[in-house]
């Protein structure tokens, strides 16, 4: 069971978005806590078009969700708005999938101007879901985010700085929640 979620909404591998994911899942896991990446691109693309709802690949998803404290949830901006299979993936979702979870979103974007795309598109269909702790969103231009040569990620330090106030923030919650299941469990 993981701790913490991450969902990845970009349709291309490798992609930015996708190794601005696994740079924060490294930051998590070295503060001890479970991480897990799901790729929304990896689901059946049929199931996601036609809306099966009750798709066998979609349980372990919809389980990790439901087991999970805090989900990100990461995002390239296409046309001001976030991507298409992230869109699909989040229609199947039960009413209140994220009804009770830590929510920190990602985005990136050619530029700046897409900024308010998460405020606008995305956080809705979170509150929609049941989203009630939405923290500030990570947003990433993509000139601030480069590959090395052997595939690493480097992100330019502003960014860099943001990405562990916002993580360290995530892990702070999720821990403060295990806290309090635990003394749930004890009582």
């Amino acid at each position: 069971m993981a701790d913490v979620l991450a969902i990845a909404g970009s349709p291309a591998h490798p992609s930015r978005t996708y190794g601005i994911l696994e740079y924060a899942t490294q930051l998590i896991s070295e503060q001890g806590l479970e991480t897990t990446i799901i790729s929304v691109r990896d689901l059946p693309a049929e199931d996601l078009v036609y809306g099966r709802y009750n798709s066998p690949a979609l349980e372990k998803p919809k389980e990790l969700i439901q087991q999970a404290s805090g989900i990100i949830i990461a995002t390239p901006i296409y046309k001001a708005a976030y991507t298409g299979v992230l869109k699909s993936f989040l229609d199947l979702l039960p009413q209140k999938a994220l009804s009770g979870k830590i929510l920190l979103p990602f985005a990136t974007g050619g530029t700046i101007a897409h900024l308010l795309a998460i405020e606008y598109a995305l956080k809705p269909v979170l509150s929609e879901l049941g989203a009630r702790h939405i923290l500030s969103t990570v947003y990433a231009v993509d000139k601030q985010i480069q590959f090395s040569q052997e595939g690493s990620i480097q992100l330019e330090e502003e960014l860099a700085q943001r990405l562990h106030e916002n993580v360290g923030e995530l892990v702070r919650l999720v821990n403060s929640v295990k806290v309090n299941e635990q003394k749930l469990s004890v009582s």
